[in-house]
């Protein structure tokens, strides 16, 4: 977590934001505050952020809530690349009885361009979770757009014009837990839990104020230094792929990708073999998504861009971070060099 973020934790009021008691009453204040620092970062309106538990609660409810209000007739679009909580929405809304396209992608991972006339919820991200490569925005006319910015808020500056719906997710910025959804106003949304008038309705139960001021105070730090970190990210990525490249591994993603992403695959090997001897090392990396590093299924978005099903199997992907130093990439680099190469050359 973000030591600002650590610090802000500290002075979050116990009590719950729904109760009329002066304890109630402060965590109500925080929640508020909260809802107006985390609108200023992203350039909203407070009315049009909606806290939730994480990343893939605030997607679920974007689609499925914005999904299940769409006239007859309409479709739901987004690419087959995509995070898995995304296409697992779409699928949802699929065997719903809704009309659903999942469009392909380039091999690079951009998303193609793709001609939309049926479409009433456009699902894009502003960068690929695995690959790091990002995306083109997505101009859908007619049709609501809902940005997946979970990876890439931290690096890439976040211009909401144009977007109906966007989520975010607290452990990528820094917040260590949390999400948020901004919905624009006038956007209709059905909730997926029924109870109470938490978050106006569009989430019932009880509001989690520490991961509200996490958001919020992760946001606002990233608005403040993202230009700076990916200055001083970006030739750290940038020595992590030529390390993985002379190890023999065949880089992934496009050129234009998010400044700490370094991604490959090594024909011949299995991603958790190569994980667990750089685990071993002191190494901690993933195969394919963090989200999915614990199942031994292959990378969807390898498979989507086109490799084969043994190299969608030996991906291993590495990132640096805002407090990740020189002299962690140099570690990174001699153990690569030392564990790495042999494995791939056996």
């Amino acid at each position: 977590m973000l030591p600002e973020v650590v610090q802000a934790l500290e002075a979050v009021p116990r009590g719950n934001a729904s109760s009329p008691h002066a304890e109630g009453q402060r965590a109500l204040a925080a929640l508020d505050a909260a809802r107006d620092d985390a609108a200023r970062a992203l350039g909203v309106e407070p009315a049009e952020i909606v806290f939730t538990s994480s990343g893939t609660e605030a997607v679920n409810l974007a689609l499925l809530g914005a999904g299940r209000r769409l006239p007859p007739g309409a479709s739901v679009v987004t690419w087959a690349a995509e995070h898995q909580a995304v296409l697992g929405a779409v699928r949802r809304l699929q065997l719903e009885g809704r009309r659903t396209e999942i469009l392909p992608v380039g091999q690079d991972g951009l998303n193609s361009e793709a001609h939309l006339p049926n479409a009433g919820l456009v699902s894009t991200s502003l960068a690929n979770n695995e690959v790091g490569t990002i995306q083109p925005r997505i101009h859908a006319p007619g049709a609501l757009v809902h940005l997946d910015a979970c990876q890439g808020a931290q690096w890439l500056d976040l211009d909401l014009r144009g977007i109906d719906l966007a989520s975010l997710s607290g452990h990528k910025l820094g917040a260590g837990q949390g999400g948020l959804l901004f919905v624009r106003s006038g956007t209709r949304l059905e909730p997926l839990m029924y109870g109470g008038p938490q978050e106006r309705g569009r989430r019932a139960g009880w509001e989690d104020v520490r991961s509200a001021v996490a958001m919020a105070t992760a946001l606002t730090i990233c608005a403040e230094r993202r230009e700076g970190w990916s200055a001083v990210v970006r030739p750290l990525g940038q020595r992590l792929r030529r390390a993985l490249a002379a190890a023999g591994g065949r880089l992934t993603g496009a050129e234009r990708s998010l400044p700490g992403h370094a991604s490959a695959t090594f024909s011949g090997t299995r991603g958790e073999d190569l994980l667990l001897a750089l685990d071993l090392a002191g190494l901690a990396a993933s195969s394919g998504s963090a989200c999915a590093s614990g199942s031994l299924d292959p990378s969807h978005v390898l498979l989507a861009m086109g490799f084969s099903l043994e190299d969608s199997l030996s991906s291993l992907r590495l990132t640096a971070g805002w407090s990740t130093t020189e002299v962690d990439v140099v570690r990174a680099e001699t153990v690569l060099r030392s564990i790495l190469a042999p494995l791939v050359r056996a």
